[in-house]
């Protein structure tokens, strides 16, 4: 079984909005199977996932419609179906697909995943994790259910519990930077400077300077009041096509103007970052520092 992973964001703050998957809690693209199943439901499961993802809903609905008449107790057919209703915003529906997909075989990870990606759809975080720890309780190698976990517990401040969970995702899923750039971002929140280097070196020394670990790099030379060089490495990313990326840029390029008295260049790059996103925290803070970025 092969899934995509539903992506987490850590805020302005966070470097890990693109680093894990390119979809939205809304966006999940269900999975394909194996047999033994009816050959002609497993094409049809898998060609249904590959029209979720590229948001062909009706096609998607009517393909995997198809390959459960072929299986009806295919278990990965139900919960894509599931997730085109949630695509649709009927998460009663969706709910209703999820549910049956886990009934029929509580013995796969994506089920109990997928209920989760629906809690955290209905604001209901709690509910979420629990149906995340289930999946790994499953399977502990299922990387979606680890990546949404650990961005759980990042979200309500629970940054030793998001540590181990992310450090387990670089084992679990070392060909990807997100564990990596995760777990630095908890050891900073845990106030643990050395070891978040430590692990941001060997991510840059595996991945290179990719954006979001070149975002980290930034935050590093601002914390040792190396201004100049932190704008300098974050003026190329605030022409990234990732916006919000962009737009984290100009905020922290704020931030490194502001903390040397340049106060109209960090109103203007603060400007720039709330042009991007108008409830940027850090670029509304130096906005009212230095006045109106409007």
């Amino acid at each position: 079984m092969v899934c995509r992973l539903v992506p987490f964001t850590l805020g302005t703050l966070s470097t890990l909005a693109v680093t894990v998957s390119a979809l939205a809690l809304s966006g999940a693209m269900g999975c394909s199977s194996t047999p033994p199943l009816p050959p002609k439901a497993v094409e049809l499961n898998r060609d249904g996932a590959a029209a979720l993802a590229v948001g062909d809903l009706s096609t998607a609905e009517a393909r995997l419609s198809v390959a459960l008449e072929y299986s009806p107790r295919f278990t990965e057919a139900w919960v894509n179906l599931g997730y085109v209703e949630l695509r649709r915003g009927n998460l009663e529906r969706a709910h209703k697909d999820f549910t049956k997909g886990r009934d029929l075989n509580p013995d796969l990870p994506a089920p109990h995943h997928a209920l989760g990606v629906l809690a955290d759809r209905r604001g209901i975080g709690r509910e979420a994790e629990q149906h995340y720890k289930m999946a790994l309780k499953v399977d502990p190698g299922f990387a979606p259910a680890r990546v949404n976990l650990a961005r759980r517990l990042f979200e309500r401040g629970a940054y030793e519990d998001a540590r181990e969970q992310f450090l387990k995702l670089t084992q679990v899923q070392p060909e990807v930077p997100g564990g990596y750039i995760g777990l630095a971002e908890c050891l900073l929140r845990l106030q643990r400077e050395p070891q978040a280097e430590e692990v941001i070196a060997r991510a840059r020394h595996r991945f290179g300077d990719t954006p979001e670990l070149l975002m980290l790099v930034a935050r590093q030379l601002l914390r040792r009041e190396a201004f100049d060089e932190a704008e300098q490495v974050l003026a190329p990313l605030t022409e990234d096509v990732d916006k919000p990326r962009a737009g984290a840029a100009w905020a922290w390029i704020s931030v490194a103007r502001f903390a040397r008295g340049d106060t109209d260049g960090a109103r203007t790059a603060a400007r720039e970052a709330l042009l991007i996103d108008p409830s940027d925290p850090i670029a509304s803070d130096i906005a009212k520092k230095v006045g109106s970025a409007k």
